[in-house]
């Protein structure tokens, strides 16, 4: 009998611990993402988030349906310039910023433009909103 409750203090200590990691990783940006196009409504990309240095990044890992096989980033400037999206690293510079994520940049490939840009969690989703100017756009970015 005592073998059988320590086993089972065991179990759910375990499960406890994992559970804990799971909504400690759910609170942070870090992870895979479905994005949303604005215009269609339909998924677009999976982009992968990942933090270095107390830096997020974010690298398109996939295209979904793309309108050609393997597009390249023709509206880009600079190194961009005709590189394939797929792969291509779209979001840096974000650093914490009480509950969001600040002061990087975001670059939308169908439109060549980079934007500043600003990044919160809400519920398990991630709320984006990229700014040039005054003017600014947000999306919904679903967890992968």
């Amino acid at each position: 009998m005592n073998r059988a409750i320590k086993a089972l203090k065991y179990a759910v200590t375990v499960g406890l611990f994992f559970a804990g990691a799971s909504l400690f990783a759910q609170a942070s940006p870090v992870g895979s993402w479905k994005t949303i196009d604005d215009e269609t409504g339909k998924p677009k990309s999976i982009v992968n988030i990942w933090e270095q240095g107390g830096v997020l990044y974010a690298t398109i890992a996939d295209l979904i349906n793309p309108d050609e096989p393997d597009p390249k980033c023709t509206k880009c400037t600079g190194d961009y310039k005709d590189k394939p999206i797929k792969g291509m690293t779209i979001m840096w510079g974000m650093k914490k910023d009480g509950d969001s994520w600040s002061g990087g940049q975001i670059l939308d490939p169908k439109k060549g433009q980079t934007y500043s840009c600003k990044l919160w969690l809400e519920g398990s989703n991630l709320k984006l909103r990229g700014y040039l100017g005054p003017f600014y756009r947000t999306q919904t970015w679903y967890r992968n």
